[in-house]
């Protein structure tokens, strides 16, 4: 997928397989809400990886027992790189996003970057962009993924 991205990068104090293992498999502990950026009305619920690995799925559960398919797995490769659909319970049929995180060792340190695309092709109008234009969405959007990847970094 390609399209107008947000690209956030942070070195963190880790190898990047254990970035990379604090990134997946603790998404349900450091992923929090914003409140421009909820999953749904409802919140966000606890995100995980369902199954981990090649070919799951990114989840997430909320507090009825409902549960969510944000998206599917492309590429898993632990302390590498890490893709996925991410998509919004308002979204329609044909609209998708894609997260890809690469992880890349910086001296002792572990480059995480997030590039988060395809917001192009969800209309200014939608719920998800609260009508904001591309270039203020992408930034709001990266200040969210600014403050998740931070989150993580806490974890190592």
């Amino acid at each position: 997928m390609s399209g107008a991205a947000v690209i956030v990068a942070l070195r963190v104090a880790a190898t990047p397989l254990a970035a990379f293992t604090a990134f997946t498999r603790d998404i349900g502990r450091w992923w929090t809400s914003h409140p421009l950026f909820p999953l749904s009305p409802a919140g966000d619920g606890t995100l995980r990886f369902d199954p981990e690995g090649p070919g799951g799925r990114l989840v997430t559960r909320f507090a009825d027992g409902e549960e969510w398919e944000i998206g599917r797995v492309a590429h898993w490769l632990p302390g590498e790189r890490l893709a996925f659909g991410w998509r919004l319970p308002s979204f329609a049929a044909d609209q998708a996003t894609e997260v890809e995180v690469r992880f890349e060792p910086v001296g002792g340190e572990t480059r995480v970057t997030v590039e988060h695309r395809g917001w192009d092709a969800i209309p200014q109008r939608h719920a998800a962009r609260h009508g904001f234009e591309l270039m203020l969405f992408q930034r709001r959007l990266g200040e969210h993924w600014r403050a998740l990847l931070a989150r993580v970094a806490e974890r190592l």
